[in-house]
């Protein structure tokens, strides 16, 4: 729990910093830090819905290294 603590108050720091200096404004800057993590929040529990469920046999169409495709690209066999 302690790294997710670190973790989120570091997402929160650059955020602001990052839409601070882009804008100038600090209530600004403070609601794009509130506001970003929240959407990536939303936006990563619909990806792991759809990787589930069009992910799911991804192991085994490509022989189960995870890479799909791309190892057999440069795999000489």
């Amino acid at each position: 729990m302690l790294k997710t603590l670190t973790f989120a108050i570091v997402h929160f720091t650059i955020a602001f910093t990052v839409a601070y200096l882009l804008t100038g404004d600090l209530l600004t800057g403070g609601l794009i830090a509130l506001l970003e993590p929240a959407c990536n929040t939303v936006a990563f529990f619909f990806h792991e819905k759809a990787w589930q469920r069009f992910g799911k046999n991804t192991e085994a169409r490509h022989d189960g290294c995870g890479h799909g495709g791309l190892l057999r690209v440069f795999r000489k066999d």
